[in-house]
């Protein structure tokens, strides 16, 4: 039986006596107005605190030293005039780690690479290239030194996505 002219906080448990013990049906108390505001200004903290600690992480690993050598650096490779020195492409040190030098030849093998760098020391040498930032064309016949991110190739021993590259020799003969 309820009470209801009764001033409680609680809500009374009611069993039900017609059905089984296991259906018996209760209803938990009230929970108490706690308040959200300590929650929610914790929450607004911690939210605050990753977006500037993720900004600064950011801002001081993008600020990368760039070698006194790649100062001079050219985004795009000029249709005539390059000299021997001239560095083309990216200056991203730590995407480009990968190089080689040799003379750039056009052509790939079976569909992958749109170029090829001969090396000295036959066929097994020669790496087989694309390049995602400058053009190769330019400098096809030069010897060049390229920097690039190395993948496994299907048909090739060494495939190469060329970021940037420096010209060594203008007109070199392909080494054998």
């Amino acid at each position: 039986m309820i009470d209801l002219d009764k001033d409680t906080q609680e809500t009374p448990v009611i069993k039900s006596e017609s059905a089984p013990a296991s259906f018996t049906t209760e209803v938990q108390p009230k929970m108490k107005n706690k308040s959200i505001i300590p929650v929610i200004i914790i929450f607004v903290l911690v939210a605050i605190g990753g977006f500037y600690s993720g900004a600064w992480l950011k801002a001081k690993n993008s600020g990368t030293i760039v070698s006194a050598e790649l100062t001079g650096i050219q985004a795009t490779v000029p249709t005539t005039g390059v000299k021997v020195g001239d560095i083309f492409g990216s200056a991203d040190e730590k995407s480009f780690k990968d190089s080689a030098i040799g003379v750039l030849d056009k052509g790939g093998f079976n569909g992958e690479g749109t170029h090829k760098l001969v090396r000295t020391g036959g066929i097994s040498q020669t790496i087989y290239l694309t390049s995602s930032t400058i053009d190769l064309d330019s400098l096809v016949g030069d010897e060049i030194t390229i920097w690039g991110q190395t993948f496994k190739g299907i048909k090739v021993g060494w495939l190469m996505d060329v970021g940037r590259a420096k010209v060594e020799a203008l007109n070199a003969p392909l080494p054998k």
